[in-house]
């Protein structure tokens, strides 16, 4: 068990482990953290999901890329023309974001994502095989969701923990907050084995053009829904403990008693040498 998930003595104080520094001995143990449903803690928890999904250019390259191929083989049904545009359009989105030093996981992603959809549909010839890896990939995040909620580990705390500074906390000292991981991760498992549901039937009754534009309208609004839910979730939960700021304060404590022991030493020292000078 590391650091990051080590429970405290006290169960109900651990939700907050500043509150439990100021305890009083003797009065009992500290009551839970209430949910964080202040105005701060929606503000955190809005920029969390923000940093972790994206934000509104994440949707750009994620959409973006696919649009085109769709767009350009509903107009000229010419396969390599469609894939390379979209393949181009992916490296340009994340060659921008290399010039301008911003985060380049949500592209490189696309990148990736677009490449293996190029390779596919390159091999067999079928324009509907560019979206195979994503549909594939799709089910099985879904059920990646479901297997690590049943196993007690969400996949969506194991996504969001480190945005939240808070690791693997909340697996054993946060059961508020893991309840809320559990539900959003139930949440995306569902709404993306949904999806699925309907994408993977048109893969094989529909043509190429009817199934990309269904994708492409299946992109925003589902992911939007399990994105809200996710909020829902996590504002009416327990703050997360910032296991960061705990190490920091352990450092701080640690420095401060080698400095404290250093001090009685060279006191100590001192004190000795006078009493030498004294006896002589």
């Amino acid at each position: 068990m590391t650091s990051y998930d080590r429970p405290t003595t006290d169960p109900h104080a651990a939700a907050d482990p500043h509150a439990a520094a100021g305890a009083t001995p003797g009065a009992g143990p500290a009551p839970a953290a209430p949910p964080d449903d202040s105005g701060a803690g929606r503000e955190v928890t809005e920029a969390a999901l923000f940093e972790a999904f994206g934000g509104v250019r994440g949707l750009v390259e994620t959409v973006l890329p696919g649009l085109l191929f769709v767009a350009i083989f509903t107009v000229n049904k010419d396969l390599h023309i469609s894939a390379i545009a979209a393949l181009a359009v992916s490296l340009v989105l994340a060659a921008v974001r290399l010039v301008r030093k911003d985060t380049v996981k949500h592209a490189f992603g696309g990148v990736f994502g677009v490449a293996f959809g190029v390779v596919f549909a390159m091999m067999t010839g079928n324009a509907k095989d560019f979206y195979l890896p994503g549909m594939l990939y799709t089910l099985g995040l879904a059920v990646a969701y479901m297997v690590t909620t049943l196993a007690g580990v969400p996949l969506i705390g194991l996504i969001l923990g480190p945005v939240f500074k808070e690791n693997l906390s909340w697996r054993t000292r946060n059961p508020g907050r893991k309840k809320a991981y559990a539900k959003a991760s139930w949440a995306w498992g569902l709404i993306l084995l949904g999806k699925c549901a309907i994408l993977f039937p048109l893969y094989w009754w529909a043509d190429t053009t009817q199934l990309g534009w269904v994708l492409i309208a299946l992109k925003i609004p589902p992911f939007l829904l399990a994105v809200y839910l996710t909020w829902v979730f996590l504002v009416k939960a327990p703050p997360p403990i910032d296991v960061f700021a705990e190490m920091e304060a352990a450092e701080e404590a640690e420095k401060a008693e080698k400095e404290r022991k250093a001090a009685l030493a060279k006191d100590g020292g001192g004190a000795t040498a006078g009493r030498h000078r004294r006896d002589s």
